[in-house]
């Protein structure tokens, strides 16, 4: 009996190029296999992937509200109010496309079968495609039902919805990157919670969120203008209410260009399999 030709090996006759993949040169069907995997996950337990995040977030508007909202005045034209939900929208937004793709990854490793996602024939960038697709899906998702609130009970259109949509994706895709980033690193749950808590957290607080940085002394305002969230939140704030802090269109080059700084280091430790593989 003939032995089955090697993998590696092409068989005469078969008009298949040395090295090329026999789905094509992207496997679509895993890509959309990886990516409905991850936006399954999340929708699954969606009171808790969706819902809780709304819950928190209306309770940050409430609170502060309550707390500083009649006595604070306009901010940049507009009501305290109106001003903060911008922010918190964005920073909901990155921190649950952070924890989509991080704790995806974690729980895999843990588990023992992130073999599952490394056997298939797919390459570096479409794993990071496909982890990128539920990460930037549960963004949008939680967005399109923050959004949907602010309208209904604060009454506020967003002024360039294009723009914010925009800066939701890049948002939600620079922090799903990160997440991935984070996740090959992590060996254990502390080590993720670590990185969220003194990585991630500081840098949603410490963007604007809450203030506008123009208020801050300059050696803080500038030091804001280097972390990336605060563009990204500057700019759901413009496609929202139509304002900013700096330039929508400096904020949409160097989120791009975060993304795509981040995206690579992703990238590379998927194909390279680091600290997946051993």
């Amino acid at each position: 009996m003939a032995q089955d030709t090697p993998p590696h090996m092409v068989e005469i006759g078969t008009g298949i190029a040395l090295g090329e993949r026999r789905f094509g040169r992207v496997n679509w069907l895993g890509l959309r296999t990886l990516a409905r995997r991850e936006i399954t996950r999340f929708l699954v337990v969606w009171t808790q992937t969706l819902l809780a995040p709304m819950v928190t977030a209306a309770l940050f508007l409430m609170i502060f509200n309550i707390a500083i909202g009649p006595g604070r005045g306009t901010v940049m034209g507009v009501p305290f109010i109106v001003f903060l939900a911008p922010g918190i929208m964005m920073m909901t937004v990155i921190q649950n496309a952070f924890a989509n793709t991080s704790s995806s990854i974690v729980i895999t490793k843990v588990q023992g079968n992130i073999v599952d996602t490394l056997m298939p024939p797919l390459s570096g960038f479409e794993i990071l495609l496909g982890y990128l697709a539920g990460a930037v899906a549960r963004g949008v998702l939680v967005a399109v039902g923050l959004g949907v609130g602010i309208m209904l009970f604060l009454g506020v259109v967003p002024e360039y919805p294009l723009v914010a949509l925009l800066f939701i994706v890049l948002g939600a895709s620079f922090l799903g990157a990160l997440g991935i980033v984070a996740g090959v690193f992590a060996e254990k749950f502390d080590q993720m919670a670590a990185i969220t808590n003194f990585i991630v957290t500081p840098l949603a607080f410490l963007s604007g969120t809450f203030y506008s940085v123009e208020a801050l002394p300059p050696v803080l305002r500038t030091l804001s203008h280097l972390n990336p969230v605060f563009y990204l939140i500057d700019g759901m704030r413009f496609g929202v209410i139509g304002t900013s802090d700096s330039s929508p269109l400096l904020g949409l080059v160097i989120c791009s260009l975060s993304s795509l700084g981040i995206g690579t280091l992703a990238w590379v430790m998927l194909r390279s399999g680091y600290r997946l593989k051993s």
